[in-house]
């Protein structure tokens, strides 16, 4: 795809973010136009908004159905478009007893809701936000956490990088232990806190330099992910390989540098 320019949406809520410095990143690399927008939400009408309120996830072990949102649910999502922040007043992946209290959307229906901003297919649209998005695994029946959905509008989750790729197994163990003590998590995470990403974490517009990398060479070459790890395409798994192609390595390998000097 032949794009002219990209518009890079905000997530206001996470203070983590240096949206000027993603914004000099992406001028940097690419001859593209680009621009930037206020947070995505804000513009959503009414049926906008009861389209995402529907797209919750309410049971992780069957594929998407839309959830049939009631009143409440719809006014919260409503304030929630309007202010971002009030994610931070749900329960967390890590406080939840039960998985399905954490606030879930399907990613593709929530893609197939932001299609409407393709109007002109010379922009490619990248949307952050710090709603979790999941995607339907078919292989072991259940909904996994992303931190990315490669498309047009492409949507990066910031509660995704956080919670999709895995934390070293010593923390959950602790943490586990912890709990189970009626104690908070808070000495696991002291301890571990180098070793993967915190919400508003410093190292988060780093990290998202490579997330969009990876949602702007799908839309152009239709290949989004790199098997190497020393590659900032590399679709991550687990935290410390996050950490390191992202932070460590913090560059391309050869094969994609060379397709980025192609493409200026």
């Amino acid at each position: 795809m032949n794009f002219k320019k990209i518009i890079l949406y905000k997530e206001p809520a996470i203070s983590g973010i240096d949206i000027k410095q993603l914004g000099k990143f992406l001028e940097y690399n690419f001859s593209f136009k680009i621009e930037i927008q206020e947070n995505i939400f804000k513009k959503f009408s009414v049926e906008n908004i009861n389209q995402l309120a529907n797209s919750r996830i309410t049971d992780i072990k069957n594929s998407f159905s839309k959830h049939k949102s009631n009143n409440m649910e719809i006014e919260f999502e409503k304030k929630l478009c309007q202010d971002s922040s009030l994610m931070n007043t749900t329960i967390k992946v890590e406080d939840a007893e039960e998985i399905n209290q954490v606030f879930m959307y399907d990613g593709f229906e929530l893609q197939r809701i932001l299609r409407y901003l393709n109007k002109d297919n010379s922009i490619l649209h990248i949307i952050l936000t710090n709603r979790l998005i999941c995607t339907f695994d078919e292989n072991d029946e259940r909904y996994h956490a992303r931190a990315v959905i490669c498309s047009n509008p492409g949507i990066v989750s910031t509660t995704g990088i956080i919670e999709a790729p895995a934390k070293p197994k010593e923390y959950y163990f602790e943490a586990m232990s912890l709990k189970s003590q009626g104690l908070g998590i808070e000495p696991a995470k002291e301890k571990y806190k180098d070793k993967f990403l915190e919400y508003n974490d410093k190292r988060l517009t780093k990290i998202l330099e490579g997330y969009i990398l990876q949602i702007i060479f799908y839309n152009i070459t239709g290949e989004s992910f790199c098997e190497d790890i020393q590659c900032r395409l590399n679709n991550a798994h687990w935290q410390k390989d996050l950490l390191f192609s992202q932070i460590e390595i913090n560059k391309l390998c050869k094969k994609h540098s060379e397709i980025l000097s192609n493409l200026n």
